[in-house]
């Protein structure tokens, strides 16, 4: 169950710096990722670190597509986390 929580949350840390490298390539002018990359890494469980790097580099946050849909994926991640606690302590005993 921790181990879980544990990836989660590298996954995250992961997403975080995936929307910083974007940013800084976007700086740059330099080649992109992609925003179906990176809302993807978003709601495969990242959508915490996904709106943290939103907020924290101010990337993508005049498109609306992402300010619908990185909100809708933090949700989705916190649920799961949520649901991974209150669960896994019923599974395991």
């Amino acid at each position: 169950m921790y181990i879980l929580i544990l990836l989660i949350a590298v996954w995250n840390i992961i997403v975080f710096i995936l929307y910083g490298a974007d940013k800084l390539l976007a700086i740059k002018g330099a080649g992109r990722i992609s925003e179906k990359r990176l809302l993807s890494s978003a709601f495969f469980l990242g959508g915490v670190g996904a709106l943290a790097g939103m907020q924290c580099f101010r990337h993508k946050t005049k498109h609306l597509s992402f300010n619908i849909a990185v909100p809708i994926a933090f949700a989705l991640t916190l649920a799961a986390v949520i649901f991974i606690l209150y669960c896994g302590g019923y599974m395991n005993g």
